[in-house]
């Protein structure tokens, strides 16, 4: 089974709950989870008029391909009542695909390692707490690495 690499996110709500209803919905969706980071707070990216984020990363294994694993997070968040009014906007809970494996996914309905990821520290954050070595083919450097030298100043706070 490929190691798959989530981000979780949610700014509505009781986000502390969206994140652990969501986390404990991906067995039923046909993903193993290994190890969640910490929950970590952080301030809107983007669209700034918003609340602050709770967020993690979810180490996990799965026998779905990459697009069956979008469909499954995409269920869950509609499962959990989650709706994306617009791009970058609150939302009671987001799943996104940050790594599939080794893989390089370039579709118009996924990319994999995650566009934007390695300029995001409220991603690297918890990433580098659980896989701290982890290096895609497509990297530079490892994970904490990439951390340490992000330019990305978004408060990004450990609870």
């Amino acid at each position: 089974m490929p190691t798959v690499y989530l981000a979780l996110g949610s700014n509505l709500g009781d986000r502390a709950a969206n994140l652990h209803a969501a986390i404990a919905a991906l067995p039923e969706a046909g993903v193993r989870v290994k190890q969640p980071s910490s929950i970590y707070e952080t301030e809107p990216r983007d669209f700034l008029d918003q609340p602050w984020f709770l967020n993690c990363v979810v180490e996990a294994e799965t026998n779905l391909e990459p697009r069956a694993l979008l469909e499954a997070l995409h269920a869950i968040e509609m499962q959990l009542g989650s709706k994306k009014e617009f791009a970058k906007g609150p939302r009671k809970i987001d799943l996104d695909i940050l790594l599939y494996g080794a893989e390089t996914i370039a579709t118009p309905d996924i990319q994999v390692p995650h566009p934007r990821m390695l300029q995001r520290r409220f991603v690297l954050a918890p990433l580098a707490e659980i896989a701290p070595h982890l290096k895609h083919p497509s990297w530079p450097a490892a994970a904490a690495v990439l951390l340490d030298h992000l330019t990305d100043l978004g408060q990004v706070r450990k609870l």
